[in-house]
């Protein structure tokens, strides 16, 4: 009998609120046994700690996708506040560029434009820019370079992240964008479902846009999300951006791709 993934999917928000929790207390008793004083002086505490942290992370990032989920399964649309897209994707780069060294590859932003105001949900972008830089981090090796440009052309808003990673084989590009829960969809040690690149291809399409996906293996890839270029009034938006609840979001975004000595102490900014 086929399971009925839709209502399993509608029980997602219930369970990822109780992980929330639970990990919350985890990560506040953790902080407590090993405080930052503490592991500033001791390097083993430090070590082991921070393997505590990568864990925490890797888990809280497994939540998100429960949440992702549940986005897929709702034909709500995103609500849509006018906001600096170029503030946004800088601040979200800057913190992901620190981490850049730990793999061994570097991060740079194509930007000409000092500010650009535009219609958007702020918070959906933000995890759209996590994932796909996620993604090219995981993909390049080491001395490779990923590149987040922004541009506005025809009145549209143009935003890729490139890499000079082993790219995508052909027979895989038709399938990149489809939804995945099925079993045996998640690959061993995954910290997703599979559902990072449908959440941003929704994302776009709620802002009246798409994401395409271009590669050939050992050539790397580029992923273009592209959406109107419009602004719908009342003022910019100042709700805050908060992915990851107050922790630090570029290590939630990066917590399968990092090596554990990215979250030592000495090491967090």
């Amino acid at each position: 009998m086929e399971p009925d993934y839709e209502a399993l999917a509608s029980l997602f928000p219930n369970i990822a609120a109780q992980l929330r929790s639970g990990l919350s207390n985890f990560y506040l008793a953790a902080a407590h046994l090993a405080p930052p004083e503490m592991r500033e002086m001791d390097p083993e505490l430090d070590a082991q700690a921070a393997i505590l942290d990568q864990s925490y992370y890797r888990l809280l990032r497994m939540v998100g996708s429960l949440t992702a989920a549940t986005y897929l399964m709702d034909s709500a649309p995103l609500p849509m506040r006018d906001g600096d897209l170029v503030d946004l994707v800088r601040e979200l780069c800057g913190e992901l560029e620190g981490l850049a060294p730990f793999l061994g590859v570097r991060l740079q932003v194509k930007c000409d434009m000092p500010h650009h105001i535009c219609a958007m949900n702020e918070e959906a972008l933000g995890q759209v820019l996590y994932h796909l830089v996620s993604n090219a981090f995981k993909h390049t090796p080491p001395g490779g370079v990923i590149t987040v440009e922004l541009t506005v052309q025809d009145q549209q808003i143009h935003l890729s992240v490139s890499d000079t990673g082993r790219g995508i084989p052909e027979e895989k590009l038709a399938s990149l964008f489809e939804r995945r829960i099925r079993p045996g969809a998640v690959e061993p040690l995954s910290c997703g479902l599979g559902l990072g690149l449908p959440f941003c291809r929704r994302v776009a399409e709620d802002h009246q846009g798409s994401l395409l996906a271009v590669s050939r293996p050992g050539e790397g890839s580029r992923f273009l999300l592209f959406f109107p270029d419009r602004q719908i009034g009342g003022g910019v938006s100042d709700m805050p951006f908060d992915y990851s609840g107050g922790f630090n979001r570029a290590l939630l975004a990066l917590a399968d791709v990092l090596p554990a000595e990215a979250f030592l102490i000495r090491n967090r900014g």
